[in-house]
């Protein structure tokens, strides 16, 4: 919220990315940015994705900015989280007006000690 108070809409989301990340800095959480994750088919590695930021090794943030938050914003959210095996996540807005945001969560977690640990991570 301090972010899009402080520069309101309009700017492209590399700007709210780097913003975010200073803001981060400043309220001293522990955080990555940009953290590339591996997607698996079944166990056969397939690409990668990247998180706009991971924080606290249990929360991802994905950044937009966008004038409305569509599905497909929502379903890439939701990917990262089954990725990593991540339990939560925000999907946050800064394109609209007032800055909106979504709690994401995972409903195929399968506990921390499985993160990024593909071959826990079958259907």
């Amino acid at each position: 919220m301090e972010v899009h108070s402080a520069l309101g809409n309009g700017f492209q989301e590399v700007i709210y990315q780097r913003s975010l990340k200073y803001e981060l800095e400043l309220q001293k959480l522990h955080f990555a940015r940009e953290v590339e994750m591996p997607v698996y088919y079944k166990d056969l590695h397939v690409g990668t994705r990247r998180v706009d930021f991971l924080i606290e090794d249990v929360l991802s943030v994905e950044l937009k900015a966008v004038i409305n938050l569509e599905d497909v914003h929502l379903a890439q959210a939701m990917n990262y989280l089954e990725a990593y095996n991540l339990e939560v996540g925000l999907l946050i807005n800064f394109g609209s007006r007032s800055l909106t945001f979504k709690r994401v969560h995972n409903k195929k977690f399968k506990g921390s000690e499985f993160r990024g640990n593909p071959t826990h991570l079958k259907p």
